[in-house]
């Protein structure tokens, strides 16, 4: 596959993903877009106006400055930015953010068929907040970003489902790349110590720390790791995703307990 034909897969998935959380919103009653949802001080309807925000900045529309006071829930920079989408938007009906997020996503969508991009390491023109990502990043990310929030507004909703689709699987590959740094930084494993992760539905995933104290990818998971992972999908998701921590028992661990312990404890690596 050349680089270009990964990045329009790429694309595919992302579309494929706005298409399925757009249908899941127009499925809501009026009631449900102010659930709360696992994300601090975000209902159903400010999950909406965050993807509507990003989806237009990307496809080209006006960046948007509201003077704020920080909400308790707005730690970082990137956070602050992304309350300006959702204040934006408050008084918007769910059907406007609906339209939007569609009208965003398929301008992009024709955009990037008719340019396709061809070098994953080059930079995007238009970029949200100014994040000096590759298009291989951020075409990485869309997907991710567009799928989890689906499943924050099903968990608030309470309508599970959709965890086997092209984004579900991308998601949860993409997350068990971390999982290398997890175990060398946030476990603080020692040189030569080895993990494999198994999530329902992906390959296992092995990492090893090396004798420079990071973690780097196996190629073979080994037979007897330091440590062994085994979850579902949807807990493994909601750990690295940084939703919710793994119930008692929902992670299997084999070897090393304590160390597979503190896996668990550090998997959280989107904010």
């Amino acid at each position: 596959m050349t680089d270009q034909e990964r990045l329009s897969a790429l694309v595919d998935v992302w579309w494929r993903a706005v298409d399925d959380f757009t249908h899941l919103l127009e499925e809501l009653p009026p009631h449900a877009w102010s659930a709360p949802t696992d994300l601090p001080g975000w209902d159903v309807h400010a999950v909406a106006a965050h993807t509507a925000h990003l989806e237009a900045i990307l496809a080209g529309q006006p960046e948007e400055t509201l003077e704020l006071d920080a909400p308790a829930h707005a730690t970082t920079l990137m956070q602050l930015y992304t309350e300006q989408g959702v204040a934006a938007r408050r008084d918007r009906s769910p059907d406007e953010l609906i339209n939007e997020i569609r009208a965003s996503a398929a301008a992009r969508r024709t955009a990037l068929l008719a340019e396709p991009p061809t070098d994953p390491a080059a930079k995007p023109e238009r970029i949200f907040a100014g994040v000096p990502w590759s298009w291989e990043t951020l075409l990485r990310n869309r997907p991710l970003d567009v799928w989890m929030h689906e499943q924050d507004v099903r968990r608030a909703v309470g309508r599970p489902g959709n965890l086997d689709s092209p984004a579900a699987q991308h998601t949860t590959d993409y997350l068990l790349e971390s999982m290398g740094m997890v175990l060398a930084k946030r476990a603080a494993a020692p040189p030569g110590t080895t993990v494999v992760v198994e999530v329902q539905g992906s390959a296992p995933a092995a990492f090893e720390v090396g004798a420079d104290g990071r973690g780097r990818p196996l190629a073979e998971p080994p037979t007897e790791p330091t440590v062994r992972l085994v979850t579902d999908r949807e807990t493994f998701v909601l750990a690295a995703g940084g939703r919710r921590t793994p119930a008692p028992g929902a992670v299997q661990l084999s070897g090393d307990e304590e160390l597979g312990r503190r896996v668990v404890a550090g998997m959280a690596v989107t904010p």
